[in-house]
């Protein structure tokens, strides 16, 4: 049974998103601020984080910036903030999802499952591979990216969307079909969110991310890897 912790400072949102998750079969922990978050993640370790953005004792953003470097637990914000830049910043933190209040208690389940599937799916990788490209080096079993021998740290998001271009060097991938290889939902918000995870990888493992040697983007298109 897996382990959700919910996050947020309104009790009503807490209680209704803790019902509906232990209808569906979670075990659900709750938290009313950042810090108690911090706190109850490290003693629990749960499978997966439903993280409001406004708490009020530390910023959201703070807690998947201090999550990021302890944990690669799942996290999915939950925001009421209509600016796009905070999804993306998010998103550029490591974040594996977003949805926006108000929002259906059965979209944030059915959230929750699809982030989990596709967890459980890189860590079952049936294909005993091992990617080279230059200095780039990919274990596809081990989740593991190294450049110049050196490990890189992504998250299970950036890996699938590294892996699935990899696979297919040269070949230009649209962003609905690097939402797909994630099992996400093509929707325009969304495959704008491709772009933040793009930003976040080409970060990671980029020599220079102003002239990408990896990852190159197909401007009106989307992205293709670079295997010269």
């Amino acid at each position: 049974m897996k382990t959700i912790l919910v996050v947020d400072d309104e009790p009503e949102i807490v209680q209704i998103a803790k019902d509906f998750l232990e209808h569906a079969g979670f075990t659900v922990l709750t938290a009313s601020g950042g810090n108690a978050a911090l706190d109850q993640a490290k003693r629990s370790k749960p499978d997966l984080i439903v993280l409001d953005l406004g708490l009020p004792d530390l910023d959201g953003l703070d807690v998947t910036r201090t999550l990021r470097r302890d944990m690669d637990v799942p996290i999915i914000m939950l925001t009421a903030r209509g600016e796009e830049s905070d999804k993306l910043v998010g998103l550029e933190l490591g974040a594996d999802d977003y949805i926006t209040k108000p929002f259906s208690p059965k979209e944030l389940v059915a959230r929750v499952r699809v982030v989990l599937r596709r967890i459980d799916a890189s860590i079952a990788f049936k294909d005993k591979e091992i990617l080279r490209s230059g200095d780039l080096f990919i274990d596809l079993p081990c989740m593991k990216v190294q450049i110049n021998d050196q490990e890189i740290e992504l998250t299970t998001t950036e890996f699938q969307l590294l892996a699935k271009m990899v696979r297919q060097p040269g070949r230009i991938f649209t962003r609905a079909q690097l939402l797909d290889a994630i099992h996400g939902v093509a929707f325009e918000s969304y495959e704008r969110a491709i772009d933040a995870h793009i930003k976040n990888i080409r970060r990671k493992i980029e020599p220079d991310q102003r002239k990408p040697k990896y990852i190159q983007t197909i401007y009106g298109v989307g992205y293709k890897f670079c295997d010269e």
